[in-house]
């Protein structure tokens, strides 16, 4: 009966301080039900009444907005939802990494499979409105992807109704600057299927996890971990566990690894010390695990918070379960989740070499029917060569790229049980290692190609430019130059895309059988599209900015078009100038100042040409 303790509600003792925090806990966590069983759950049959297929939810992203534990409210979402804002471009924000996090972890125990979020929001200012393009965006998509989100929804305002208005309308303070008024709109669809293939593989099989971790009820993911990440050792995966899927969907095989009824399978169950304060509830289910041959590893609890529960019982049962003396598992009280990791004999699932002490790699392991696949990501901003070692063996690795759909076989060798990979990796790169085949022999080494610089073309280029965006029509760079840099305020201030052309003659004794010509842009902004004697050979987004030209080159001479789409920016900031009197641009604020810095713009180059020989 709830009346004897309204008092409390008014910041009255009741009874004793004790009680009185116990009865304020059952009340809160009365709140946390009703909003998660009568608000989101409910939607969720109505919708289901209705014929409609379900919600998307999103909840805290960072601290704790509402009393509500983020994995109640999404786990009868049918996409659970999440966020995370980028930063500036080319710099990821880590601080909703644990909103993800959890949005994964909900679609993995409770078996939706698919995690969206709000992504690649931004704050307006300097630096940050319409500056990204999608190299800047690609490393908070890619650390997006590695906390396990498999879809996208980009936080734009995509309606434009008018062409006269550019680059128009935007949501205001916060949002992505994404809509067909964006100077590289049109040269996009590489980086959407980018996008597009990163997540439909990452939506297949199931996720692969060492580690369930639970985090108690006396605050939420986003509040816990926002910036904070629980201690997992390097190379193991785990997922967030709240009350709710502990009780009801986690259950202990003989073996002892812990399963639930959506496939997924963990070998430890971590304590994280916020819940050293935990249901009766939860602690008997935790004994009923060790009992049938879990391992468990944390804090030993200390009392119920519920004012309900028999805190002597709690206490016997704690202090059974720490000292061993229960069932076929294993309680680690005082060791590290590495240890109760070691103690099963669990290897990590990935692991690397590091060629620089700053080098970074994250994984995502997602097990199919016929094999395994690992998502690698390199956060850094320079090429390195690394070796990967994986825990699968018996199966032949291929590379898949996401960003080209290039497909290759990878050398590899078998060691102590696991597949080690060499693999190249570009600055900010990602692809996916795939094993999925029978391997014919223990090692395989694929040759290298040989690079051969052939030449750098120098001189004059023409340079077309898009008509009315306040350039002239036509101009003659004697070397290439960022747009920026240029004298005449048209060029300086330019924003949209700029044609080149120049003649480049090939001798004959660059074409070789078997071998591939190569032509390296160099330095890009920030986005060129590349035709060689009238064949199209494509849009290139990032760094290294390479296109094959081996099909359209030939002996003698060749007509060489790059067409480059620099950002709005200094156009905006050419429209600031006192000496302007007719703007080209309109947006519904002016973050930008007539001295607010230049961007570089352009082919800054240097333009080679490269022959690669597999010898």
């Amino acid at each position: 009966d709830m009346k004897p303790w309204l008092p409390a509600l008014a910041g009255h003792v009741v009874e004793s301080a004790e009680d009185t925090d116990r009865f304020l806990w059952d009340f809160r966590k009365t709140l946390c039900e009703l909003v998660a069983e009568y608000h989101y759950d409910q939607l969720t049959e109505i919708l289901k009444e209705r014929g409609m297929m379900g919600r998307y939810s999103e909840s805290h992203e960072s601290g704790r907005a509402f009393i509500g534990d983020g994995m109640d409210v999404k786990r009868s979402a049918a996409v659970p939802m999440s966020a995370m804002w980028t930063a500036g471009p080319g710099r990821a924000q880590v601080r909703y990494e644990a909103d993800v996090r959890e949005s994964a972890s909900v679609a993995h125990i409770y078996g939706q499979n698919l995690v969206a979020a709000e992504s690649l929001t931004a704050s307006q200012g300097i630096g940050s409105s319409w500056a990204f393009s999608p190299e800047t965006l690609k490393p908070t998509a890619d650390r997006e992807l590695a906390n396990g989100l498999n879809r996208f929804v980009i936080h734009c305002s995509v309606h434009q109704s008018v062409d006269d208005k550019i680059p128009g309308l935007s949501l205001g303070p916060y949002g992505q600057w994404f809509t067909r008024h964006e100077t590289w709109a049109e040269y996009a669809k590489p980086w959407m299927t980018y996008l597009a293939r990163s997540c439909y593989m990452l939506q297949q099989g199931k996720f692969v996890a060492d580690v369930v971790y639970y985090y108690g009820e006396d605050s939420n993911i986003t509040a816990l971990f926002s910036g904070n990440p629980p201690p997992i050792p390097n190379g193991y995966s785990f997922d967030y566990i709240n009350s709710d899927a502990l009780l009801t969907l986690l259950s202990a095989s003989p073996s002892g690894t812990l399963t639930t009824p959506s496939g997924m399978s963990y070998r430890v169950l971590a304590l994280d010390p916020n819940s050293q304060h935990m249901p009766l509830a939860v602690l008997r289910k935790i004994r009923d695990l060790v009992d049938a041959g879990a391992v468990v590893v944390g804090p030993k609890p200390i009392d119920s918070p519920s004012l309900s529960d028999d805190q002597a019982q709690f206490k016997m049962i704690a202090d059974q379960l720490w000292a061993g003396s229960v069932g076929k598992g294993k309680v680690f009280g005082s060791g590290t989740i590495g240890d109760a990791l070691n103690s099963l004999k669990v290897a990590a699932d990935f692991e690397y070499t590091k060629p620089q002490q700053d080098t970074e790699l994250a994984f995502v392991h997602r097990k199919v029917t016929d094999g395994d696949f690992y998502w690698v990501s390199h956060r850094n901003t320079a090429a390195e060569d690394v070796e990967a070692s994986f825990r699968v063996t018996g199966k032949a690795p291929e590379v898949w790229h996401a960003d080209s759909s290039l497909v290759e076989n990878a050398s590899y060798r078998t060691e102590n049980g696991r597949t080690v990979v060499p693999l190249h990796l570009e600055p900010n790169d990602a692809m996916f290692v795939v094993f999925h085949g029978a391997a014919a022999a223990p090692s395989r080494t694929i040759a290298k190609p040989v690079e051969t610089k052939l030449t750098s073309i120098e001189g004059s280029w023409d340079l077309a430019f898009q008509a009315g965006r306040g350039a002239p029509a036509k101009i003659t760079l004697p070397t290439l130059v960022s747009w920026e840099q240029n004298s005449d305020t048209g060029v300086k201030y330019f924003s949209g895309t700029g044609a080149y052309t120049k003649i480049v003659q090939a001798p004959a004794d660059w074409f070789q059988t078997g071998a591939k010509l190569i032509m390296d842009l160099g330095d890009v902004k920030n986005i060129a599209d590349v035709a060689v004697n009238g064949k199209s050979l494509g849009i290139i987004w990032k760094a290294p900015f390479r296109v094959d030209v081996t099909s359209a080159l030939k002996p003698g001479a060749n007509t060489l078009e790059i067409k480059v789409t620099d950002l709005w920016v200094n156009r905006l900031i050419g429209d600031q100038q006192p000496n302007v009197t007719q703007k080209i641009t309109y947006t519904a604020s002016s973050p930008y100042r007539a001295d607010s810095p230049l961007l570089p713009s352009g082919l800054i180059g240097p333009v080679q040409v490269i022959r690669l020989e597999t010898r």
